[in-house]
């Protein structure tokens, strides 16, 4: 059964107003797969990814990929399934934002607005992949 892209995306919206990309795209896709891990440890595995990793938002990756990542390791048991989603979500962020580093999406962390837009996509990629 296809999970809820509506429910996936409202999740993913309202945890970004208080939590990083990495974060709330982590929190988000597993909320919406049922996870069982507490979002106190999701959001402890997730926030050294926050800003480009760090937050140093210099050529660090972006929060939204890294945490999709995250997502895609603890939603797929099989390994090489794993492999191929994480070159597959890479790919079609790149592909969508013509990097994956958070410095040049964010304008070196000083404009945030695409942040919640780029959680989004990447989470229904592989929200998509996952079903």
């Amino acid at each position: 059964m296809k999970n809820n892209e509506n429910m996936l995306e409202e999740k993913i919206r309202e945890y970004r107003t208080f939590k990083s990309c990495s974060e709330s795209t982590l929190m988000g896709l597993c909320e919406t797969h049922q996870h069982p891990m507490s979002k106190a440890d999701l959001c402890k595995l997730a926030c050294g990814f926050a800003g480009g990793i760090g937050g140093t938002f210099d050529e660090g990756t972006c929060g939204a990929l890294t945490g999709a990542l995250l997502a895609n390791g603890l939603l797929n048991n099989d390994p090489a399934k794993i492999k191929s989603n994480a070159k597959e979500i890479f790919n079609s962020f790149k592909n969508e934002y013509g990097t994956v580093r958070c410095d040049k999406i964010t304008n070196h962390g000083k404009d945030k607005s695409e942040c919640v837009d780029c959680c989004v996509f990447i989470a229904r990629k592989l929200n998509n992949l996952i079903e």
